[in-house]
């Protein structure tokens, strides 16, 4: 008789920790939803009140890195820049040039902030007559911009035509960057002495 008692004890004992248990888990999960709520509910409203959207989205589809005494290339394959001093001597010298092509994929224009070559930055100057060593213009068509900044309209295929202000070596990889002056950042790669696209 005992051992029925007993029996019957921890049959019915068993029966209600799964209960339990499973009542925690739901009181868990409830308090988890309202808290991962409470956290993004500011974030959703924030962002619907700023308006549209800042994605940008640029591409490094070519460059123009060769040690030639001619005119490099835009994009479109025409000669834009003129030679200055640039000989075939395995050294992309002070003073000589390189050219990059980027595709604003973006639905917006996109502003170019900073731009920078194998770690020196380049500083935006709007149609010179010419241009020193240190600056970037941007080519758009046969012409550089004459907008104050440095920007790339949407769908649009532009040059960015950088004078060096320090000596390169031929074959070395340098790193091209643009930072945008919404903060975004696209990199791509030139080979100096090398055209590519």
């Amino acid at each position: 008789m005992n051992t029925n008692i007993n029996n019957r004890r921890l049959h019915s004992r068993r029966g209600v920790a799964p209960i339990i248990a499973t009542l925690l888990l739901v009181a868990i999960a409830v308090v988890g939803g309202a808290i991962v709520f409470a956290y993004s509910q500011n974030f959703f409203s924030s962002s619907q009140i700023s308006g549209k959207p800042n994605i940008e989205s640029l591409k490094v589809v070519g460059y123009d890195g060769r040690d030639i005494a001619g005119g490099l290339f835009d994009h479109n394959g025409l000669a834009i820049v003129p030679t200055a001093g640039g000989v075939s001597d395995n050294l992309k010298s002070s003073g000589e040039f390189v050219t990059a092509y980027l595709k604003n994929d973006s639905v917006q224009a996109v502003t170019l902030g900073e731009v920078r070559l194998g770690g020196a930055t380049f500083d935006y100057v709007a149609a010179p007559t010419a241009l020193a060593a240190g600056d970037y213009g941007v080519y758009a068509g046969t012409a550089l911009i004459t907008s104050p900044v440095g920007e790339i309209q949407p769908g649009q295929t532009a040059t960015v035509v950088m004078n060096l202000g320090e000596n390169m070596k031929i074959g070395r990889d340098a790193q091209f960057k643009i930072t945008t002056t919404n903060g975004a950042v696209f990199v791509g790669t030139v080979v100096i002495g090398q055209q590519s696209g």
